[in-house]
């Protein structure tokens, strides 16, 4: 009597596809609030704040796939931690061009202008290039190259940028800084999680 063959475990995926659809929600609402003429007094401060808010949200988001992996126990979340990376690339590279396109045209004197009135943006300017890096190796073939080890070590990195992130955020808005600060408390909650594990790991 021949054995009943064990059932094949059934490989469940999320289509990537529909988050990015999802992620781009924010972009048309944009848009069509230009189209419309409702971007406030000031249309390049109000698409600043706007694209640096999802840059932070989404780089939340990427931090936070991994601890709902193993919490919830699903696998099927890990290929969303590199879409939720490149989705945060994406709004950060939208974030910067706004200021060096829309408000500072290229004007390489206002630009050293800026900057040394500003010291804050040095610190989104490091955490931007930080991005850069890690959308250009995010890939398979930048990982084989890179090496697995050298290649985890790199993106840790995303540690340190979101806190310059967060940071960017909070010196920039002065006065009403509720927003960073909840940035903050969720960013605290992530490492947090991750250095318990680590500890505990550690200890076993």
């Amino acid at each position: 009597m021949r054995d009943t063959p064990r059932p094949q475990r059934l490989r469940v995926g999320i289509d990537t596809r529909i988050i990015w659809l999802v992620s781009l929600i924010p972009l048309i609402t944009l848009c069509g609030r230009g189209m419309m003429g409702e971007l406030t007094a000031n249309p390049i401060e109000y698409i600043s704040k706007f694209t640096g808010w999802w840059t932070l949200f989404s780089l939340l988001l990427t931090l936070g796939v991994t601890p709902a992996r193993y919490f919830f126990s699903m696998p099927i979340l890990f290929p969303l931690r590199r879409t939720f990376g490149l989705i945060t690339f994406v709004y950060a590279t939208i974030h910067f061009l706004t200021w060096l396109v829309l408000d500072q045209f290229f004007d390489w004197t206002e630009i050293a202008l800026d900057l040394s009135e500003r010291p804050f943006i040095y610190i989104g300017f490091v955490a931007f290039l930080g991005l850069c890096i890690l959308a250009l190796t995010s890939t398979n073939r930048a990982k084989v190259v890179l090496g697995s080890v050298r290649w985890r070590r790199m993106h840790k990195s995303v540690y340190l940028i979101a806190i310059l992130g967060v940071t960017h955020f909070y010196i920039l808005v002065k006065s009403d800084v509720w927003e960073p600060l909840t940035f903050g408390a969720v960013l605290f909650l992530l490492l947090g999680y991750r250095l318990f594990l680590r500890l505990l790991n550690n200890r076993r």
